[in-house]
Parts: C-alpha cells; structure tokens; sequence
C-alpha cells in the first residue's frame, strides 16, 4: 500500500515546474481545487486584494494541480502561504518544517469526516457492500477523499491494499465535486469526499440529494490548515495570522471564505491536532517521504 501511495505521489512530483514568486516582497497563496479551477481562480481575487491591502505587499493566489504540488511549492518557497488539508499539512510538515497557524471552522466546529457516496438505489447498504465496486477519489493525498476511507477499509477488512484487495476499480477523478459527480453519473459506485459535498453542487446539478445517498462516515479529522513556510519571520507570520482571524468580524470576507472552501470561520490551530492524522497514516507503513 506505501509503495504505491509513493509511486502515485512521485508521479505527481515529476510533472511539478512552477515557477517563482518572482518578487521578494510577493507573497504567493497556494490553493488545491475543491471545485473548477477558473471558478476558484475567480474566487480567491477578493482574499488576495484584502491580504494585499492588510499586509501591505502584494499576494498572489496560485492554484496547484492537486495536494502533492502545493507541497512541494512550499517546500521550495515557491509558496508561502497554504490551505492544506489535514494529510498535506502532516507531510509538509514533516518533508520542510512547514508550520500551521490556523484552522477552517465549519459551522461551529473544527473537525469533520469523510463520507462514502452511494447510489440511492444502488442497493449498497453496509460497508461491506462496496466489494468489488468501482471507488471514485480526488487525490491520493487527501486526508478525507483517500486517507481516513483506506484506513478506515484497511481496518474493518483486514486488507492492506483497498485498491486492488477489496475495491474491484478505482478512479481518481482530481477533487472531491469530481468524486460526487462520478456516482450520480454512474462512472463510479462510491465516492469519499468530506461532508457533505453534495450541497455545492446542487445548483447544477439539482437531482443530486435524491440520486444519491451517503452510506456512512470516518472517524473525525482535523479541519484543513492554513499554514506557512519556514521562511516566513515571525512578526509576518502574526501578521497574517491576525487579517485571517479579522475576518470572522467580516462578513464580506467570510463568505469569500464559504465560497472557496465552505469555511464559515478562522480559528487557532497547533500541530499537535494533526497527530491523529500521523496515526491513521502509520497504518500504510513507515512515515512517507516527498524526497
């Protein structure tokens, strides 16, 4: 199972040349897309023009293939500033001294879970159900589109491997709209995404409540990061930290936030929320490595 986790995030390595931030007093953001990459391109303009005004630097919004990129930009200081998810920020951290100074709150809380998508008549029911079906995921690096769903298998089914022992396919479809999209279209029998993705898809896609169903839920996970760069000196690093909290006394900007990633608000974080993160991955081997 590590080794082809591995393979599948050196994969991603190769395609990655990214170029600088080009100035020294730029800040560059680095966004992974939940949803199309022009609307999120789109969306973050309002976060950059704030940040730029607040810290008085110019910021830029890059948004990256997928996880593995922003990574690795940020361990090359290509990127300063990430919204990492859970598993991303455990890796960053670990690879390039990557440090989290805040966390998405989601309607009052600062964790969630993954979910497995279903067919509403698909006559899957349990768990055990998904044998040998077709399971749709964004990114292998996703805490709750890959993770938490392959631990949580790997436990129940004794397996090592949920792709090729207990799953009969797999797809990666690149983000978790992506996933959902895949079962109500019939390209897949189950998607993991974090909860509920569905609600942000309903506009085009309506029948998406009644088509489909959620089958069950992980164990809870810390909320996405936003986390910084080593580089970064620490009077910068409160800086940013302090315009980020701001917003929960903005409305305007918090729904910037909810647009781009459902957030609903800014908290504090610390590492050590993310060693449960660390735990489920041991369950795949030895702690990985991006070198």
């Amino acid at each position: 199972m590590k080794k082809k986790l591995l393979s599948i995030i050196f994969a991603s390595i190769t395609v990655l040349f990214i170029t600088g931030c080009g100035n020294d007093d730029t800040l560059v953001m680095g966004f992974v897309p939940s949803q199309d990459s022009d609307e999120i391109a789109d969306t973050i303009e309002p976060l950059e023009e704030k940040l730029s005004e607040e810290l008085g630097r110019e910021v830029e919004g890059r948004v990256m293939t997928n996880y593995t990129a922003l990574v690795e930009a940020m361990g090359t200081n290509e990127v300063q500033i990430g919204f990492i998810p859970a598993f991303g920020y455990v890796l960053a951290s670990q690879e390039h001294g990557v440090e989290v100074i805040l966390k998405s709150e989601r309607y009052g809380s600062g964790t969630y879970v993954a979910q497995y998508i279903v067919g509403a008549d698909s006559g899957i029911e349990t768990l055990a159900d998904l044998e040998g079906k077709t399971w749709a995921y964004g990114d292998a690096t996703s805490t709750s589109g890959y993770l938490f769903p392959a631990a949580q298998i790997m436990d129940e089914f004794g397996v090592e491997d949920p792709e090729t022992e207990f799953f009969g396919n797999s797809v990666q479809t690149g983000g978790h709209d992506q996933s959902a999209i895949a079962v109500l279209q019939g390209e897949a029998d189950v998607a993991t995404t974090f909860d509920d993705v569905r609600t942000g898809l309903t506009e085009d896609y309506p029948e998406i409540m009644d088509e489909t169903k959620i089958l069950g839920y992980s164990d809870k996970i810390p909320n996405d990061t936003i986390s910084v760069t080593k580089e970064l000196d620490d009077e910068l690093v409160q800086e940013i930290k302090d315009v980020f909290l701001s917003f929960n006394d903005d409305d305007e900007m918090i729904e910037v936030m909810d647009e781009v990633y459902n957030w609903t608000g800014i908290i504090e974080a610390e590492d050590s929320e993310y060693d449960i993160v660390r735990n489920t991955f041991n369950k795949f081997g030895e702690s990985i490595s991006l070198d």
